[in-house]
């Protein structure tokens, strides 16, 4: 039983499959890649029961046939390999898959298919698309404000749901939260009405599979229990849903503000930057005083010094102090395109709304600290 194929192809489709493998080494065949290698199409599969990958690459093949084989081990040994084709071939019977690029051989040991999981990668119902483009701005937008806090589950994703139309991206640990909605072609979708929440790993491989496509628009569906995506019936996903129900965060925006700072992105992110290197390292605590048209940047560091820097800004309320996190401020405008921002306040206290003129489906949220 054999097959050809360019060692670029393959190591690219292994590379793509490789992180969905399971770390931990729970069972031993989820270390192990499927191969199915048929109808001139070798096809890799990969799980560790929560997120699955399937990857479909073009191939010369004389039978038809397929085996499990160590995922990590052939990648370590396909970045080696010279631009080349490489013939796989698998003797009826044996456990022993013959691996041959130019004068280099390999000899690797297999294991049943019988003992890989059976994987599902579609569903019918509660079906949109998305285009690669929007699923990176999603991701790119939002991605930062996930929580690490792994006693936090419902928190440790992004929550997608359908709302008038447009599918709300939202991310949240509880100490900032950043909102993005997109326009949806196929909306009234029973799951999304709801909301699903896509776990850390899960959109680290859906930003994945939207770099691997440029410009092309990925077909998903959803359940009760999975997220399904499709690019172009070459590179499928299937993501376990976090089955949590999602705080409300609708409760941490401000209905209105009272105040309003108008300036340009660059001019305030490069003056945190600066201040941020004399913040205490813990809390990375520095402090806006605010008053006519003018915002004071400070920080205070026990045993450096101390840092000041003035910031041109539009605002005429009353004279106040409040109080970041100088990396959670960081972390949201960096998302921002450059350009006019808009920082809206109540209080020293209560949630401060960011938002961008160039990016007017954009919101984002921080909580002050306490002075």
């Amino acid at each position: 039983m054999v097959a050809y194929i360019e060692t670029n192809l393959l190591r690219d489709a292994v590379n793509k499959i490789l992180s969905v493998i399971d770390k931990r080494n729970t069972r031993p065949i989820l270390t192990y890649t499927l191969f199915e290698i048929k109808d001139n199409y070798i096809t890799l599969k990969a799980t560790d029961l929560e997120v699955s990958a399937l990857v479909k690459v073009d191939a010369n093949v004389e039978n038809n046939f397929k085996f499990c084989v160590n995922a990590k081990n052939l990648f370590d040994i396909l970045r080696e390999l010279p631009e080349a084709t490489l013939k796989l071939e698998l003797e009826e019977g044996t456990n022993t898959l013959k691996l041959t690029c130019n004068d280099i051989f390999y000899n690797l040991l297999t294991c049943e298919t019988e003992d890989f999981p059976h994987l599902v990668f579609e569903n019918t119902e509660n079906t949109f698309e998305l285009t690669s483009e929007q699923i990176l701005e999603i991701i790119n937008t939002t991605s930062y404000a996930i929580s690490n806090d792994d006693t936090r589950l419902f928190l440790n994703g992004i929550f997608l749901q359908e709302i008038n139309s447009k599918l709300r991206a939202v991310a949240t640990d509880g100490h900032r939260l950043s909102l993005l909605e997109t326009d949806l072609k196929n909306s009234e979708i029973d799951t999304l009405i709801n909301g699903i929440i896509i776990p850390r790993k899960g959109v680290f491989e859906l930003k994945k599979i939207a770099d691997s496509y440029p410009n092309t628009i990925i077909k998903i569906s959803v359940d009760e229990s999975f997220m399904y995506l499709n690019a172009e019936d070459n590179y499928l996903l299937s993501i376990r849903l976090i089955a949590r129900e999602y705080p409300k965060y609708q409760t941490v925006i401000p209905n209105k503000t009272t105040y309003k700072i108008n300036t340009d992105k660059e001019s305030v992110m490069n003056a945190v930057k600066r201040i941020k290197i004399m913040a205490n390292e813990k809390s990375n605590n520095i402090k806006f005083f605010l008053k006519d048209n003018e915002m004071t940047i400070m920080a205070n560091h026990p045993s450096l010094g101390n840092a000041r820097e003035k910031v041109n800004i539009q605002y005429t309320g009353k004279e106040m102090e409040i109080g970041f996190n100088a990396k959670y401020l960081l972390d949201t405008f960096t998302t921002l395109s450059d350009g006019d921002i808009t920082v809206e306040l109540n209080n020293e206290l209560s949630p401060v709304l960011v938002k961008s003129s160039n990016q007017p489906n954009y919101l984002g949220v921080i909580m002050p600290l306490k002075l």
